[in-house]
């Protein structure tokens, strides 16, 4: 059992504060006041709320660090010191559907030497409020579901293996690619799944509950922390040409070793087409 890091502690602090008022607000989702911001994009008190909550919290603990913001957008703090990567709410269609399949996202992202970008994700959570999971990694200390110690599965075969992805919808993401992709993958495993929360996925998938993710056209503040959750339960992840960085958006695909490269394969030869 690993201890929770003072960085850790924060972020979980920060989580549970947030996730008790969304399951009041989710408890009471009729009357909530929802706004479009987009096709298909919604925004909720809820989602403000739960920033709010955590930008206040995080910023007490942390005052000289950077915000990249899913409502607020970019706040800068001091030029030498890591940021946060928040998603308030992710899955917000689900919890404005009355679905429970919801979370938040929190990820601690280091700068590059010499004020050159940013680097590795250095601590990750990814809290469920609804189940009151809260999935936890730290840069080389590992991914970790509360106290227990997670791996990705250890699956070698397609045949055998659950894969999550999300669906392109209204005025998101590439239909068309996504069809090939899915066209390739679709017969080749044992059943494929979309629940609407990518944080949710990579977590499970760094659980060991999905052998498998794909999708495109995400945020940084959607996959941010799943990075980290999977790199240290052992997985693998990269964009759709094979290519490793600190976060995946627009292109992520996630897997045990074995998995990914045979996943890649598949992907790669059907958008070839």
């Amino acid at each position: 059992m690993a201890a929770l890091s003072g960085l850790i502690r924060v972020m979980e602090r920060a989580a549970r504060k947030a996730g008790h008022r969304l399951r009041r607000d989710f408890g009471e989702v009729e009357h909530l006041q929802v706004s479009r911001k987009g096709p298909a994009d919604f925004v909720s008190k809820a989602d403000m709320r739960s920033e709010r909550t955590l930008y206040d919290e995080l910023l007490e603990v942390r005052p000289d660090w950077s915000f990249v913001l899913e409502e607020g957008g970019i706040i800068e703090g001091a030029p030498d010191m890591p940021r946060w990567i928040i998603d308030p709410l992710d899955g917000t269609s689900n919890f404005l559907h009355g679905i429970p399949h919801f979370a938040i996202s929190i990820a601690a992202q280091e700068p590059k030497p010499g004020g050159q970008g940013w680097g590795d994700i250095i601590g990750a959570v990814v809290y469920n409020p609804v189940t009151d999971e809260t999935f936890w990694a730290e840069k080389n200390r590992g991914a970790w579901l509360q106290d227990a110690r997670l791996r990705v599965s250890a699956r070698r075969n397609l045949s055998d293996a659950l894969i999550s992805t999300g669906i392109p919808f209204q005025g998101h993401g590439d239909f068309d690619e996504w069809s090939k992709i899915f066209n390739a993958i679709g017969p080749q495993v044992a059943g494929i799944r979309r629940n609407g929360a990518a944080s949710l996925d990579l977590a499970w998938l760094a659980a060991g509950r999905y052998d498998g993710f794909w999708e495109s056209g995400l945020k940084d503040w959607d996959t941010a922390a799943g990075c980290l959750l999977v790199r240290e339960a052992g997985g693998f992840i990269s964009d759709y040409r094979g290519r490793s960085e600190p976060i995946h958006s627009k292109q992520v695909l996630a897997a045990n070793d074995a998995l990914h490269s045979k996943m890649h394969k598949l992907l790669a030869g059907a958008l070839k087409k």
